[in-house]
């Protein structure tokens, strides 16, 4: 089955995020075996071309890759489009209105208004570009994140456009914009999430969450929400975690009776 399939049909699947530039990161993780791979352009210093040279490493291990845009950026997202990522996650989506706005920037006429030009999504020309205008842009997998309280108040119409195939909750965020910036299991929060999850349920999209926690205990409260989509940890605390368990045992060692 294609990522597209899997994600019509609400499989569990499992990420990770890529923040650093060097492709090898992406080279790594893609190997391990997860589902799809993040590349986050929207709290990352990371330039098309580094977001490209990520996806040919995802490509080389066959791993599905995510690219997360800068918000509303009508420029970068084309950019990222004509390099044929298998799926798209706008953020700060506010409402259904500005999520069809999005969508249609990612769709050809008369499905959208996206402006001709690919290039590696039609492999330059190896693949027929009549076709792509017309069935095959449409096999990519689009996304909205469900981190503004205007958002999941919305959520009903939003996960009704056309063309979407899930949202991804940003429960960070969305506590902020309650103002409980990190209480993101306070009960408003979970009200709000729970509004999103049941609506795009109700239409038969997948529902992901983004977050940097991977202790099971949290991870399983997703899941246990209704969450089949979970991208969890990132690069940085892979680097980070195995960097300070090393550096115990090192002191550890240092620390004892020399023989």
């Amino acid at each position: 089955m294609t990522i597209k399939e899997r994600i019509a049909a609400r499989e569990a699947l499992c990420g990770c995020h890529v923040h650093f530039g060097d492709f090898a990161v992406t080279e790594i993780l893609a190997d391990m075996g997860y589902d799809m791979v993040w590349i986050d352009m929207e709290h990352t210093t990371l330039t098309c071309e580094q977001v490209h040279a990520h996806m040919l490493a995802a490509a080389a291990a066959g791993t599905p890759v995510m690219v997360r845009v800068p918000v509303s950026d009508l420029t970068n997202t084309k950019r990222v489009l004509e390099m044929g990522p298998d799926a798209i996650v706008f953020p700060m989506v506010r409402d259904s209105e500005h999520a069809k706005e999005l969508l249609s920037w990612t769709l050809y006429p008369p499905y959208g208004k996206r402006g001709c030009g690919p290039k590696r999504a039609v492999r330059y020309g190896m693949d027929n570009e009549p076709h792509y205008y017309g069935d095959g842009h449409l096999k990519m997998c689009r996304f909205v994140q469900i981190e503004l309280k205007s958002a999941a108040e919305d959520a009903e119409n939003i996960a009704a456009l056309p063309h979407l195939d899930g949202c991804i909750l940003g429960m960070h965020d969305l506590s902020g914009s309650i103002g409980r910036l990190g209480d993101v299991f306070c009960e408003e929060n979970l009200t709000l999430a729970k509004m999103a999850i049941e609506a795009f349920k109700k239409h038969g999209k997948t529902v992901g969450v983004s977050t940097c926690a991977t202790d099971k205990e949290t991870l399983t409260r997703y899941r246990d929400m209704g969450v089949n989509l979970i991208f969890s940890g990132a690069d940085f605390e892979y680097i980070r975690d195995g960097g300070l368990r090393t550096l115990k045992t090192l002191k550890e060692i240092q620390k004892g009776e020399r023989r």
